[in-house]
C-alpha cells in the first residue's frame, strides 16, 4: 500500500484534476485505488454533481450518492472560504484531532494506492491554530505538490518548497498544471522551478479539452508515486 497527500501552492490550481487523472490511469493499469477529500469548502449540495468529491468519485467509478460523499468528504462547508472561517459561518468547527485520526485510519487500512487531497494551499488554516501543513505533518506520507503557471507561481512554489523542507516532508513530485489564460509559458515555468527544486521531479501538465484526463504527464507521475 502507498498513500500520497495531494497539496498545492494555492487554491484552484488543479489538485482535483491531477488526482482524478492519476486515479483513472492507475485503475486502467489494474491498480487498486481509493481517494479522500476530507475537507471541502464552497460545497453546494444542490449542484453536487460538479463538486470536487463528485469528480473524484466518478474517477473511482463510484456513484455520486449521499453515502459516498459522506465517506469521502465528512467535513463539508458551504462558504468558499478557508475551513476555519467557513466552519464559523455555520457555527461549527473542524476538530483537528478528529480529522487527523480519520485520515490516519484511512492510511492504515488502505489497499493499493490512497490519494488524500487537501484543501487550498499548504498554509490554509483548518482551525485557529493548525494549517494543512500541520495535517500533512501528522500523517508523514509523501506529498504531491500541484502548482499553476500563472504570473507569480514561481515565487509561490519556491515558498511552498521551503516550508515543506522545514517540516522535512518527502515530496514525490511537483506538477505544474497550466493555468487558464496563463501569462507564463508552461515550459518556462517548469524549467525555472526545476532550477530550484533540488532534484525533485518537476512535470508540466498542459490544459486539456473539457473532461479529458489523458496525457503522458500522468504516466510520468504514476511512476513516481
Amino acid at each position: 500500500m502507498s498513500a500520497i497527500f495531494v497539496t498545492a501552492s494555492g487554491a484552484d490550481v488543479g489538485k482535483t484534476f491531477v488526482t482524478a487523472g492519476l486515479i483513472r490511469l492507475l485503475r486502467d493499469q489494474g491498480v487498486t485505488v481509493d481517494a479522500l477529500k476530507p475537507v471541502v469548502t464552497g460545497y453546494d449540495p444542490s449542484v453536487v454533481e460538479t463538486s470536487d468529491p463528485a469528480v473524484l468519485l466518478k474517477a473511482l467509478g463510484r456513484p455520486v450518492s449521499a453515502e459516498e460523499i459522506e465517506r469521502m468528504s465528512p467535513w463539508r462547508f458551504r462558504a468558499p472560504l478557508s475551513p476555519d472561517i467557513a466552519a464559523a459561518r455555520e457555527n461549527r468547527s473542524l476538530d483537528f484531532s478528529t480529522l487527523s485520526a480519520f485520515t490516519q485510519r484511512a492510511v492504515d487500512n488502505a489497499r493499493g494506492v490512497l490519494f488524500i487531497e487537501g484543501i487550498g494551499g499548504i498554509m490554509v488554516p483548518l482551525d485557529a491554530r493548525r494549517t494543512v501543513l500541520d495535517w500533512m505533518t501528522t500523517l508523514r506520507v509523501p506529498v504531491l505538490l500541484v502548482v499553476g503557471s500563472y504570473l507569480g507561481t514561481i515565487s509561490h512554489t519556491l515558498t511552498a518548497l521551503h516550508v515543506l523542507a522545514q517540516r522535512k516532508r518527502d515530496i514525490a513530485a511537483i506538477v505544474v498544471s497550466e493555468s487558464e489564460r496563463a501569462h507564463v509559458p508552461l515550459d518556462d515555468a517548469v524549467d525555472s522551478i526545476r532550477h530550484f527544486a533540488n532534484g525533485i521531479e518537476v512535470i508540466g501538465l498542459p490544459r486539456l479539452p473539457g473532461g479529458l484526463t489523458e496525457h503522458p504527464a500522468f504516466a510520468q507521475l504514476a511512476r513516481l508515486i
